[in-house]
Protein backbone atom coordinates (compact mmCIF):
# COMPACT_ATOMS: atom_id res chain seq x y z
CA UNK A 1 0.00 0.00 0.00
CA UNK A 2 2.58 2.23 0.79
CA UNK A 3 4.81 1.84 -2.54
CA UNK A 4 1.56 2.09 -4.44
CA UNK A 5 0.61 5.67 -2.69
CA UNK A 6 4.02 6.71 -3.43
CA UNK A 7 4.06 5.51 -6.85
CA UNK A 8 0.41 7.60 -7.49
CA UNK A 9 1.44 10.61 -5.45
CA UNK A 10 4.54 11.02 -7.49
CA UNK A 11 2.54 10.81 -10.87
CA UNK A 12 -0.23 12.47 -10.03
CA UNK A 13 2.02 15.43 -8.44
CA UNK A 14 2.18 17.72 -12.06
CA UNK A 15 -1.71 17.17 -12.10
CA UNK A 16 -2.33 18.72 -8.57
CA UNK A 17 0.34 21.59 -8.80
CA UNK A 18 -1.70 22.53 -11.46
CA UNK A 19 -4.64 22.34 -9.09
CA UNK A 20 -3.31 23.99 -6.65
CA UNK A 21 -1.58 27.09 -9.33
CA UNK A 22 -5.93 27.40 -10.73
CA UNK A 23 -6.82 27.67 -7.20
CA UNK A 24 -4.07 30.33 -6.55
CA UNK A 25 -5.05 32.44 -9.03
CA UNK A 26 -8.69 32.18 -8.63
CA UNK A 27 -9.23 33.15 -4.61
CA UNK A 28 -12.24 33.77 -3.03
CA UNK A 29 -12.88 35.32 0.47
CA UNK A 30 -14.73 33.49 3.17
CA UNK A 31 -18.16 32.33 2.43
CA UNK A 32 -17.96 33.39 -1.27
CA UNK A 33 -15.90 30.65 -2.58
CA UNK A 34 -18.45 29.67 -5.32
CA UNK A 35 -16.19 29.16 -8.52
CA UNK A 36 -14.13 27.37 -6.11
CA UNK A 37 -16.51 24.89 -5.06
CA UNK A 38 -17.49 24.57 -8.51
CA UNK A 39 -14.50 23.46 -9.36
CA UNK A 40 -13.65 21.03 -6.72
CA UNK A 41 -16.76 19.12 -7.86
CA UNK A 42 -15.70 19.20 -10.92
CA UNK A 43 -12.56 17.54 -10.06
CA UNK A 44 -14.69 15.07 -7.62
CA UNK A 45 -17.23 13.82 -10.40
CA UNK A 46 -14.09 13.35 -12.71
CA UNK A 47 -12.87 11.27 -10.24
CA UNK A 48 -15.42 9.08 -9.95
CA UNK A 49 -16.59 9.92 -5.89
CA UNK A 50 -19.56 10.70 -4.93
CA UNK A 51 -20.35 14.02 -3.22
CA UNK A 52 -22.84 16.67 -1.46
CA UNK A 53 -22.66 20.52 -1.96
CA UNK A 54 -23.83 23.12 -0.39
CA UNK A 55 -22.91 21.84 3.12
CA UNK A 56 -22.50 25.59 4.88
CA UNK A 57 -23.20 27.41 1.85
CA UNK A 58 -19.81 26.57 -0.26
CA UNK A 59 -18.77 23.19 1.45
CA UNK A 60 -18.92 19.89 -0.31
CA UNK A 61 -18.64 16.55 1.98
CA UNK A 62 -17.39 13.51 -0.38
CA UNK A 63 -17.37 10.32 0.75
CA UNK A 64 -14.70 7.13 -0.58
CA UNK A 65 -16.41 3.61 0.44
CA UNK A 66 -13.76 0.51 0.99
CA UNK A 67 -14.54 -2.73 1.89
CA UNK A 68 -16.77 -3.14 4.56
CA UNK A 69 -17.86 0.75 4.63
CA UNK A 70 -19.48 0.67 7.89
CA UNK A 71 -16.42 -0.60 9.80
CA UNK A 72 -14.59 2.44 10.65
CA UNK A 73 -14.47 6.07 9.32
CA UNK A 74 -11.81 8.71 8.83
CA UNK A 75 -12.55 11.73 7.86
CA UNK A 76 -9.80 14.61 5.94
CA UNK A 77 -10.30 18.15 6.23
CA UNK A 78 -9.34 20.92 3.93
CA UNK A 79 -10.67 24.28 3.93
CA UNK A 80 -11.04 26.07 0.53
CA UNK A 81 -10.79 30.15 1.38
CA UNK A 82 -8.43 33.01 1.18
CA UNK A 83 -7.65 36.03 2.25
CA UNK A 84 -8.35 39.92 1.86
CA UNK A 85 -4.74 40.57 0.64
CA UNK A 86 -2.87 41.76 -2.58
CA UNK A 87 -0.47 39.56 -3.93
CA UNK A 88 3.02 40.77 -4.36
CA UNK A 89 4.44 37.77 -6.12
CA UNK A 90 5.33 38.20 -9.91
CA UNK A 91 4.77 34.54 -10.83
CA UNK A 92 2.71 33.22 -13.57
CA UNK A 93 -0.46 31.56 -11.16
CA UNK A 94 -0.56 35.19 -9.43
CA UNK A 95 -4.04 35.94 -7.92
CA UNK A 96 -6.10 37.62 -10.79
CA UNK A 97 -8.94 38.74 -8.29
CA UNK A 98 -7.43 42.28 -6.98
CA UNK A 99 -7.15 42.32 -2.73
CA UNK A 100 -7.54 38.63 -2.92
CA UNK A 101 -5.10 36.28 -2.21
CA UNK A 102 -4.26 32.39 -1.00
CA UNK A 103 -1.80 33.96 1.72
CA UNK A 104 -2.50 31.29 4.26
CA UNK A 105 -2.26 28.08 2.12
CA UNK A 106 -5.60 27.02 1.78
CA UNK A 107 -5.27 26.39 -2.01
CA UNK A 108 -2.67 23.97 -0.85
CA UNK A 109 -4.71 22.27 1.73
CA UNK A 110 -7.40 21.74 -1.10
CA UNK A 111 -4.79 20.21 -3.40
CA UNK A 112 -3.43 17.98 -0.97
CA UNK A 113 -6.78 16.85 -0.19
CA UNK A 114 -7.98 16.51 -3.51
CA UNK A 115 -5.15 14.34 -4.61
CA UNK A 116 -5.60 12.06 -1.57
CA UNK A 117 -9.14 11.77 -2.35
CA UNK A 118 -8.00 10.47 -6.04
CA UNK A 119 -5.37 8.09 -5.02
CA UNK A 120 -8.20 6.63 -2.29
CA UNK A 121 -10.92 6.42 -4.82
CA UNK A 122 -8.40 4.21 -7.03
CA UNK A 123 -6.99 2.06 -4.29
CA UNK A 124 -10.83 1.78 -2.45
CA UNK A 125 -11.07 -2.17 -3.32
CA UNK A 126 -8.07 -2.62 -0.88
CA UNK A 127 -8.96 -0.92 2.30
CA UNK A 128 -11.92 -1.23 4.54
CA UNK A 129 -14.09 1.34 6.15
CA UNK A 130 -14.99 5.09 4.68
CA UNK A 131 -13.41 8.18 4.07
CA UNK A 132 -15.01 10.99 4.42
CA UNK A 133 -13.60 14.67 2.82
CA UNK A 134 -14.85 17.58 4.13
CA UNK A 135 -13.70 20.71 1.93
CA UNK A 136 -14.90 23.24 4.24
CA UNK A 137 -15.60 26.97 3.76
CA UNK A 138 -14.94 30.22 5.72
CA UNK A 139 -12.21 29.10 8.09
CA UNK A 140 -10.64 32.98 8.16
CA UNK A 141 -14.11 34.89 9.43
CA UNK A 142 -15.95 34.53 12.59
CA UNK A 143 -18.20 32.06 13.24
CA UNK A 144 -15.58 29.74 11.25
CA UNK A 145 -16.94 27.58 8.75
CA UNK A 146 -16.09 24.54 10.79
CA UNK A 147 -18.73 25.43 13.63
CA UNK A 148 -21.95 25.33 10.36
CA UNK A 149 -20.34 22.26 8.71
CA UNK A 150 -21.18 20.61 11.95
CA UNK A 151 -24.03 22.54 12.69
CA UNK A 152 -25.38 20.95 9.06
CA UNK A 153 -24.20 17.36 10.11
CA UNK A 154 -20.79 17.03 8.30
CA UNK A 155 -19.74 14.81 11.21
CA UNK A 156 -22.93 12.78 11.18
CA UNK A 157 -24.15 10.06 8.44
CA UNK A 158 -21.68 8.41 8.97
CA UNK A 159 -19.61 9.66 12.07
CA UNK A 160 -16.20 9.85 11.82
CA UNK A 161 -13.71 7.48 14.45
CA UNK A 162 -11.25 10.54 13.69
CA UNK A 163 -10.47 13.64 11.92
CA UNK A 164 -7.38 14.40 10.13
CA UNK A 165 -6.15 18.15 8.88
CA UNK A 166 -3.11 19.95 7.37
CA UNK A 167 -1.36 23.13 7.32
CA UNK A 168 1.51 24.57 5.43
CA UNK A 169 4.33 25.89 7.25
CA UNK A 170 6.63 27.93 5.47
CA UNK A 171 9.24 27.85 8.22
CA UNK A 172 9.91 24.24 7.80
CA UNK A 173 11.69 22.38 5.03
CA UNK A 174 9.61 21.40 2.60
CA UNK A 175 9.25 17.72 2.45
CA UNK A 176 8.87 17.69 6.19
CA UNK A 177 6.29 17.41 8.81
CA UNK A 178 5.53 18.52 12.01
CA UNK A 179 3.21 17.00 14.48
CA UNK A 180 2.01 18.09 18.36
CA UNK A 181 -0.31 16.03 20.64
CA UNK A 182 -2.34 17.32 23.22
CA UNK A 183 -3.09 21.10 23.37
CA UNK A 184 -1.51 22.30 20.04
CA UNK A 185 -3.56 25.83 19.03
CA UNK A 186 -5.38 28.98 21.51
CA UNK A 187 -8.59 29.94 21.52
CA UNK A 188 -9.56 33.36 19.71
CA UNK A 189 -11.92 35.41 21.06
CA UNK A 190 -12.87 39.15 19.93
CA UNK A 191 -12.79 42.05 22.22
CA UNK A 192 -14.98 44.99 21.60
CA UNK A 193 -15.11 48.04 24.26
CA UNK A 194 -16.73 51.40 23.94
CA UNK A 195 -15.99 54.15 26.58
CA UNK A 196 -18.23 56.76 26.91
CA UNK A 197 -18.57 60.09 29.01
CA UNK A 198 -19.00 64.01 28.58
CA UNK A 199 -16.20 65.49 26.20
CA UNK A 200 -15.16 68.96 26.28
CA UNK A 201 -12.12 70.96 25.84
CA UNK A 202 -8.80 69.57 26.53
CA UNK A 203 -7.96 73.26 29.11
CA UNK A 204 -10.92 72.29 31.48
CA UNK A 205 -10.72 68.46 32.11
CA UNK A 206 -12.02 69.22 35.72
CA UNK A 207 -15.18 69.37 33.39
CA UNK A 208 -15.05 66.20 31.40
CA UNK A 209 -14.82 62.25 31.58
CA UNK A 210 -11.57 61.79 30.14
CA UNK A 211 -12.42 58.64 28.08
CA UNK A 212 -8.57 59.18 26.64
CA UNK A 213 -7.42 58.30 30.22
CA UNK A 214 -10.05 55.54 31.02
CA UNK A 215 -9.32 53.94 27.72
CA UNK A 216 -5.43 54.25 28.99
CA UNK A 217 -5.98 52.64 32.07
CA UNK A 218 -8.03 49.41 30.59
CA UNK A 219 -5.33 48.63 27.76
CA UNK A 220 -2.55 48.74 30.88
CA UNK A 221 -5.08 46.77 33.62
CA UNK A 222 -6.42 44.78 31.36
CA UNK A 223 -3.07 42.49 31.11
CA UNK A 224 -2.88 42.33 34.96
CA UNK A 225 -5.38 39.84 34.20
CA UNK A 226 -2.95 37.57 32.12
CA UNK A 227 -0.22 38.13 34.75
CA UNK A 228 -1.96 37.75 37.89
CA UNK A 229 -4.98 35.51 37.12
CA UNK A 230 -3.91 32.59 34.93
CA UNK A 231 -2.14 29.74 35.45
CA UNK A 232 1.59 30.47 34.09
CA UNK A 233 2.11 26.85 32.95
CA UNK A 234 -0.87 27.81 30.48
CA UNK A 235 -0.24 30.31 27.98
CA UNK A 236 -2.51 33.04 27.39
CA UNK A 237 -2.38 36.36 25.57
CA UNK A 238 -4.87 39.58 25.84
CA UNK A 239 -3.78 42.07 23.03
CA UNK A 240 -5.67 45.96 22.68
CA UNK A 241 -4.70 46.24 19.13
CA UNK A 242 -6.82 49.12 18.14
CA UNK A 243 -7.45 52.43 20.16
CA UNK A 244 -9.72 54.78 18.26
CA UNK A 245 -10.66 58.26 19.82
CA UNK A 246 -9.99 62.01 19.47
CA UNK A 247 -9.36 64.16 16.18
CA UNK A 248 -7.46 67.20 17.63
CA UNK A 249 -5.28 68.68 20.01
CA UNK A 250 -7.66 70.37 22.22
CA UNK A 251 -10.87 68.33 22.59
CA UNK A 252 -10.92 65.26 24.85
CA UNK A 253 -13.81 63.05 23.12
CA UNK A 254 -17.10 62.01 24.34
CA UNK A 255 -16.27 58.59 23.09
CA UNK A 256 -12.94 55.95 22.32
CA UNK A 257 -13.84 52.54 20.83
CA UNK A 258 -11.13 49.18 21.69
CA UNK A 259 -10.79 46.54 19.89
CA UNK A 260 -8.47 43.21 20.91
CA UNK A 261 -7.90 39.49 21.01
CA UNK A 262 -7.76 37.17 24.06
CA UNK A 263 -5.94 33.57 23.38
CA UNK A 264 -6.37 30.89 25.77
CA UNK A 265 -5.08 27.41 25.74
CA UNK A 266 -7.70 25.80 28.54
CA UNK A 267 -11.50 25.87 28.04
CA UNK A 268 -12.01 26.64 31.91
CA UNK A 269 -10.09 29.31 32.42
CA UNK A 270 -11.17 30.99 28.96
CA UNK A 271 -14.34 31.85 30.00
CA UNK A 272 -13.57 32.51 33.63
CA UNK A 273 -11.05 35.41 31.63
CA UNK A 274 -14.15 36.64 29.88
CA UNK A 275 -16.04 37.55 33.08
CA UNK A 276 -12.64 38.93 34.71
CA UNK A 277 -12.50 41.25 31.67
CA UNK A 278 -15.84 42.40 31.52
CA UNK A 279 -15.17 43.18 35.31
CA UNK A 280 -12.65 45.09 35.71
CA UNK A 281 -13.12 47.03 32.58
CA UNK A 282 -17.02 48.24 33.87
CA UNK A 283 -14.97 48.58 37.64
CA UNK A 284 -12.22 50.85 35.94
CA UNK A 285 -14.93 52.91 34.11
CA UNK A 286 -17.20 53.38 37.11
CA UNK A 287 -14.25 54.50 38.84
CA UNK A 288 -13.47 57.14 36.57
CA UNK A 289 -17.01 58.44 36.11
CA UNK A 290 -17.56 56.63 32.64
CA UNK A 291 -19.98 54.63 30.93
CA UNK A 292 -18.88 51.72 28.73
CA UNK A 293 -20.29 48.94 26.38
CA UNK A 294 -17.92 45.51 26.28
CA UNK A 295 -19.01 42.90 23.82
CA UNK A 296 -17.10 39.44 23.49
CA UNK A 297 -17.32 37.40 20.67
CA UNK A 298 -16.70 34.01 21.09
CA UNK A 299 -14.63 32.06 18.79
CA UNK A 300 -12.72 29.34 17.99
CA UNK A 301 -11.96 26.96 20.55
CA UNK A 302 -9.01 25.52 21.60
CA UNK A 303 -7.43 22.82 19.42
CA UNK A 304 -7.04 19.68 21.14
CA UNK A 305 -5.19 16.95 19.15
CA UNK A 306 -5.81 13.63 20.17
CA UNK A 307 -2.59 12.04 22.29
CA UNK A 308 -3.57 8.49 20.63
CA UNK A 309 -4.81 9.93 17.18
CA UNK A 310 -1.37 12.17 16.89
CA UNK A 311 0.56 9.53 17.93
CA UNK A 312 -0.73 6.66 15.32
CA UNK A 313 -0.59 9.51 12.77
CA UNK A 314 3.32 10.48 13.53
CA UNK A 315 4.28 7.23 13.49
CA UNK A 316 2.35 6.32 10.12
CA UNK A 317 3.62 9.60 8.76
CA UNK A 318 7.08 8.51 9.75
CA UNK A 319 6.94 4.83 8.14
CA UNK A 320 5.91 6.87 5.08
CA UNK A 321 8.68 9.17 4.74
CA UNK A 322 11.21 8.06 7.49
CA UNK A 323 12.46 9.45 10.45
CA UNK A 324 14.04 12.13 9.43
CA UNK A 325 11.61 13.89 8.00
CA UNK A 326 9.28 13.81 10.92
CA UNK A 327 9.44 16.02 13.87
CA UNK A 328 7.84 18.03 16.81
CA UNK A 329 6.46 21.30 16.00
CA UNK A 330 5.30 23.71 18.56
CA UNK A 331 2.22 24.93 19.80
CA UNK A 332 1.08 28.25 18.75
CA UNK A 333 -1.00 31.15 20.08
CA UNK A 334 -2.77 31.00 16.93
CA UNK A 335 -6.34 29.69 16.19
CA UNK A 336 -7.89 27.49 13.30
CA UNK A 337 -11.52 26.22 13.09
CA UNK A 338 -10.25 23.02 12.62
CA UNK A 339 -10.59 23.57 16.66
CA UNK A 340 -14.50 22.62 15.96
CA UNK A 341 -13.53 19.45 14.62
CA UNK A 342 -11.53 18.52 17.91
CA UNK A 343 -13.72 19.09 19.97
CA UNK A 344 -16.51 16.46 18.85
CA UNK A 345 -14.16 13.93 17.61
CA UNK A 346 -10.60 12.65 18.31
CA UNK A 347 -8.54 14.75 15.63
CA UNK A 348 -5.10 15.24 14.59
CA UNK A 349 -3.99 18.62 12.64
CA UNK A 350 -0.07 18.63 11.41
CA UNK A 351 1.97 20.61 9.52
CA UNK A 352 3.15 20.67 6.01
CA UNK A 353 6.41 21.82 5.73
CA UNK A 354 6.47 24.18 2.43
CA UNK A 355 9.18 26.33 3.25
CA UNK A 356 13.01 26.57 0.65
CA UNK A 357 15.94 28.57 2.18
CA UNK A 358 17.76 28.16 -0.50
CA UNK A 359 15.46 29.37 -2.80
CA UNK A 360 14.27 32.48 -0.93
CA UNK A 361 11.13 30.76 -0.37
CA UNK A 362 10.31 31.81 3.31
CA UNK A 363 7.67 34.37 3.66
CA UNK A 364 5.01 33.66 6.36
CA UNK A 365 1.19 33.10 6.29
CA UNK A 366 -0.81 36.46 6.03
CA UNK A 367 1.67 38.27 3.81
CA UNK A 368 1.55 39.69 0.40
CA UNK A 369 4.34 37.66 -0.54
CA UNK A 370 3.29 34.12 0.53
CA UNK A 371 4.34 31.44 -1.43
CA UNK A 372 5.83 27.47 -1.32
CA UNK A 373 7.86 25.21 -3.06
CA UNK A 374 5.31 23.03 -4.61
CA UNK A 375 7.08 19.21 -3.63
CA UNK A 376 5.00 19.95 -0.89
CA UNK A 377 2.09 18.89 -3.17
CA UNK A 378 3.21 15.22 -3.32
CA UNK A 379 4.19 15.22 0.32
CA UNK A 380 0.99 16.35 1.29
CA UNK A 381 -1.16 14.10 -0.65
CA UNK A 382 0.53 11.15 -0.21
CA UNK A 383 0.85 11.44 3.58
CA UNK A 384 -2.70 12.29 3.89
CA UNK A 385 -3.47 9.15 1.69
CA UNK A 386 -1.45 6.83 3.36
CA UNK A 387 -2.69 7.74 6.81
CA UNK A 388 -5.97 7.33 5.51
CA UNK A 389 -5.56 3.98 4.81
CA UNK A 390 -3.46 3.22 8.01
CA UNK A 391 -6.15 4.14 10.18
Amino acid sequence: MKNRIKELAKAYAPEFTAVRRHLHSHPELSFQEFETTAFIQEQLAAFGVPFQAGIAGTGIIALIEGKNPASKVIALRADIDALPITEANEVSYKSTNPGVMHACGHDVHTSCVLGATKILNELKDQFEGTIKVLFQPGEEKHPGGASIMIEEGALENPRPDAILGLHVHPSLEVGKLGFHAGKYMASADEIYITVKGKGGHAAQPHLTVDTILVASQLVVSLQQIISRNNNPFSPSVLSICAFNGGFTTNVIPSEVKLMGTFRAMDETWRFKAHELIRKQAIGIAEAMGAEIDIEILVGYPTLYNNEAVTNKARNFATDYLGKELVGDTEIRMGAEDFAFYSQVVPACFFRLGTGNVARGITSGVHTPSFDIDEQAIEVGMGTMAYLATQF
